[in-house]
């Protein structure tokens, strides 16, 4: 079988520049002409002029992501067969200047850019930790920390304002994910300030030093509990590497540990900071926030499809020329599913638009999409969601005249393709 060939646009239009203004100031607008232009859309994969596919409907999408078909890893695709090869992201990585040596922490060795069966292992490793038993068990603590950061709110206010995301949104996940993965009080900062600059697109060599960074502390770390075992994720993660038939490597251990941590604070940091100003937006929603008691788990969900901060999946790609739900893939092509449009497509969702915290039912069912779906689902959505329910009814219970402290129309989104990030988040507490 043939190497797959570059995409082409030839029927499909110019590709969409994913990294345009208009995807942050009104992503939604966006979404709305993608969905009226095609099925599938071919967009500028950002900022190096290559090629990929991205997926606006919402059934379309959920098809995608559920067809086991879809690698998130292409080097089987390729003669060599070696990991990495013909991955987009590990070419950004490498033209940003990030050592090979630290890269495969991101890809190579990554659950997130894994396939079936070495994507399979690992998560029934790590899935013990976040079973909705442990993550209940962990709401008392949850409470205990979003209390202490709401207690200690007015004591950052500038000129009577505090910005929200620095102060309560960023600090409630960090701290609950390291506590879980067992990373000591003293360096949980360090690791918030390479996740912000591992995210930055405009400085390449932040990003670098910060993935340096990452990779480095989580060897220390590992290297501290074997000589020092606790009652804690990580000391779990090194028992099934050392005991356990090695059932993990080396690269696979380090790059848990910083993927956990990472991917355990940022998205939720962000849906605290969009769902915030989303109630203070809507007085209605946030009436019916106060009022229901019950609304919470419900409210959760609606403000992950409503302002979800993730917009896109990671790459997918077709292992073959194939068919799914009526797409027309190509084998070796790269597609997204772009989240933030299915949770908008009026097709699933009457009047996408309108923020109803009644939207879903009662119950852990989802309709959305805002955490993904088929096998790389999110693994940690339900400690997610119950930091989210937490943050969101503490917050306005503690300061129930909570406001904006500037016009949302002066807030700013940082420029991320494919995410829905507020940089700062000023309000006054009362």
């Amino acid at each position: 079988m043939s190497a797959p060939t570059e995409n082409t646009t030839s029927a499909a239009g110019a590709p969409v520049d994913l990294g345009d203004p208009g995807f942050h100031t009104d992503p939604y607008a966006r979404y709305e002409e993608l969905r009226a232009r095609g099925r599938l859309i071919p967009v500028e994969f950002p900022f190096k002029g290559r090629t990929a596919w991205v997926i606006p409907h919402y059934q379309d999408a959920r098809a995608v992501l559920a067809d086991k078909r879809m690698l998130n890893d292409p080097s089987p695709l390729f003669p060599s067969g070696r990991r990495g090869a013909g991955n987009m992201r590990l070419q950004l990585l490498e033209e940003s200047g990030v050592p090979r040596e630290y890269s495969r922490y991101l890809v190579d060795a990554s659950i997130l850019d894994m396939d079936a069966p070495d994507h399979t292992r690992i998560r029934k490793l790590v899935s013990r930790a976040f079973t909705v038993k442990r993550v209940n068990a962990l709401r008392p603590r949850v409470e205990e920390i979003t209390d202490a950061l709401l207690d200690a709110l007015p004591g950052h206010a500038e000129d009577g304002a505090v910005d929200l995301i620095e102060h309560f949104a960023y600090p409630l996940p960090i701290t609950v994910i390291c506590e879980l993965v067992g990373v000591p009080e003293e360096e949980r900062s360090a690791w918030r300030d390479w996740g912000r600059k591992l995210f930055r697109l405009d400085d390449q060599g932040l990003r670098a030093d910060a993935l340096i960074g990452i990779a480095e502390q989580s060897k220390a770390l590992i290297a501290e509990r074997r000589s020092t075992p606790a009652d804690d994720l990580m000391t779990a993660l090194i028992r099934a590497h050392d005991e356990d038939g090695g059932r993990l490597s080396d690269d696979e251990l380090v790059s848990l540990v910083l993927t956990l941590i990472l991917a355990g604070h940022e998205t939720t940091a962000h849906l605290i900071g969009n769902g915030t100003l989303a109630l203070l937006t809507h007085p209605d929603q946030l009436h019916l926030l106060r009022t229901e008691p019950d609304i919470g788990p419900r409210a959760v969900h609606e403000l992950m499809r409503w302002c979800g901060p993730i917009h896109g999946t990671r790459l997918r790609y077709a292992s073959e020329d194939m068919e799914v739900n009526g797409l027309r893939l190509t084998r070796g092509h790269a597609y997204i599913a772009l989240l933030g449009s299915a949770n908008s497509d009026p097709a699933e969702f009457p009047d996408p638009r309108r923020l109803d915290l009644s939207r879903e039912p009662a119950g852990r069912r989802e309709s959305h999409m805002g955490f993904g779906h088929g096998a790389h689902y999110c693994l940690g959505a339900a400690l997610a969601r119950q930091e989210g329910e937490v943050a969101f009814t503490r917050l306005f219970d503690r300061y129930p005249g909570l406001s904006l402290a500037v016009p949302p129309s002066e807030l700013r989104r940082e420029p991320l393709p494919l995410s829905w990030r507020l940089a700062e988040l000023p309000v006054r507490t009362g």
